[in-house]
């Protein structure tokens, strides 16, 4: 058996999630591997929804441009009885982009070209995923943990500092470790689910027969491919084949069209809807995230962003942890991500249960899908120093806003601009911080850029950002001087008015190791 030089993380599972945190974590310049025993990469569309919040994350790591090409808008159902057109409706109503969200719609892109895409931008940071490499094993003391991979060639050993579980539903690592999977598996809701390819019918609709017997069928195409998601029901025990003639045979019996030509399926899959989640995310050096952490109904396209989510609070954690902040930080992952998990679970289970009794409105999706309002009001890393006063609209805790301003030039740049990348962001509102910006920068370098946020008309310095449609103080609820602190997941860290240098010290004291030096301009 091989003994492998050591790695600071190895992420069990290359999915969504897995590739999500191989991402943040590599462009911190933080060692990681990352593995799946599969031997070839995924090649269907099991998630094929990317939500708003999901899209600014995406930006943040700099392959949403590449997503936002490969993807496309959510056509319009339309609903048949056999071949009768019943009539046509949207899913989603389409919402224009607005100043705090550039990106208000959900995309339609298949899991695989998502993955596809976030394997590309892995690849750029220099770490690709290794196939065909299962963890069999592991043992964790308090330094690290080392693992035991089977692979072609015989057994390895890797030592890690960290090891992250995102190897799905049926976890091994979940397992090894003891962990609890809560919830329950809705037999009766079986489905079918693949991707094939259909003649007969066009790719401007999401095609759907409510009234199929068994429940209703759907075929939805998929963006840059001409192969449509098929999805149908499958009540009771009944036995079916994944080949793509026993699933014509099922749709003619289901929708009596024998005019639509199903063929060369490249995935197909029996779907058994879960409501389970974890009751630990965290067992000393070892993390569970996505899947392996919880496990949704399809229903609104909640279970592939939800695992994105997970890896964004946890890779800057383990990132600063690994940079020399205090471990106690990682506690806050689970802190943070199983109260959201559980209360995804609670909305994936009543779309699902409003769809499968087909109430009216039940395939009509709102904001409450969108992840937008996903917050972390009330934890430990959720601190507020504003004095007294009215309620505020915005607290520590919430998604920061975005923002459309002007660098001191007057070219456009947007607040999402400044956060992109791996650090924190002080946001100085008011002319009382006319050096607070410059000692910040200098005292933490490139782990905290601070930046002036200014009216028109008021000095600008280099680094400022003119708020010439009042649009950043609108979006954080700021009147008069404040100090607005971003965490590098795109959540308000800190708020303060007016604020001061030693209370933003004082809340990074845990957070950011040591006193860092200047590391040039941002």
């Amino acid at each position: 058996m091989n003994q492998s030089l050591s790695t600071q993380v190895l992420i069990v599972g290359a999915g969504p999630t897995g590739l999500t945190l191989a991402c943040d974590l590599a462009r911190r310049g933080v060692g990681c591997r990352i593995i799946d025993r599969t031997p070839a990469h995924f090649a269907g569309s099991r998630g094929k929804g990317l939500q708003p919040r999901t899209l600014e994350v995406l930006d943040d790591l700099g392959v949403l441009d590449a997503v936002m090409a490969a993807g496309a808008s959510y056509p319009p159902m339309r609903a048949y009885d056999g071949a009768t057109v019943l009539g046509d409706h949207v899913m989603f109503e389409r919402r224009d982009p607005t100043p705090d969200v550039p990106y208000p719609n959900i995309l339609l892109l298949g899991q695989w070209r998502a993955e596809e895409l976030l394997r590309a931008r892995l690849a750029e940071h220099g770490v690709r995923v290794e196939l065909a490499t299962e963890l069999i094993g592991f043992e964790q003391d308090r330094d690290g943990v080392t693992a035991t991979l089977a692979r072609a060639g015989g057994a390895e050993r890797v030592r890690a500092a960290y090891l992250i579980g995102a190897d799905g539903g049926r976890s091994f690592v979940r397992r090894a470790l003891g962990v609890g999977f809560e919830g329950e598996t809705l037999e009766a809701h079986r489905a079918l689910v693949g991707d094939v390819r259909a003649d007969g019918l066009d790719r401007d609709r999401w095609h759907v027969w409510p009234k199929a017997s068994g429940g209703p069928v759907a075929l939805c195409p998929l963006p840059g491919t001409d192969r449509f998601q098929i999805m149908v029901p499958l009540p009771g025990e009944e036995a079916v084949e994944l080949t793509v003639e026993a699933v014509q045979r099922l749709f003619e019996a289901r929708t009596g069209r024998s005019d639509v030509r199903l063929r060369d399926a490249s995935w197909l899959s029996l779907y058994r809807p879960n409501v389970r989640m974890a009751d630990r995310y965290r067992v000393g050096r070892v993390f569970l995230a996505g899947d392996a952490a919880h496990v949704h109904p399809a229903t609104g396209g909640q279970g592939l962003n939800t695992g994105i989510q997970d890896a964004y609070n946890l890779g800057w954690k383990l990132g600063q942890v690994l940079a020399g902040a205090p471990e106690a930080l990682l506690d806050t992952y689970e802190e943070e991500r199983l109260p959201v998990a559980r209360a995804v679970l609670g909305l994936t289970a009543k779309l699902h249960h409003q769809a499968a009794d087909a109430k009216p409105g039940a395939l009509r999706r709102g904001a409450e899908t969108q992840q937008l309002d996903i917050t972390y009001r009330g934890s430990s890393l959720a601190r507020d120093e504003r004095g007294g006063g009215a309620a505020a609209r915005v607290l520590p805790g919430d998604r920061a806003p975005d923002a459309p301003c002007q660098d001191r030039e007057g070219a456009p740049v947007r607040l999402f601009d400044v956060f992109r990348g791996p650090h924190f962001t002080l946001l100085a509102f008011g002319a009382a911080h006319a050096d607070t910006v410059a000692r910040v920068n200098a005292r933490y370098g490139q782990a905290v850029r601070a930046r002036a946020v200014v009216r028109p008309g008021e000095p600008v310095a280099q680094r400022s950002l003119v708020d010439a449609g009042g649009h950043a103080r609108a979006g954080y609820d700021v009147d008069g001087d404040a100090l607005v602190l971003v965490r590098p997941d795109g959540h308000i860290g800190w708020l303060a008015a007016p604020g001061t240098p030693g209370q933003l010290d004082d809340y990074l004291r845990p957070l950011v190791a040591g006193t860092l030096s200047p590391a040039g301009e941002a």
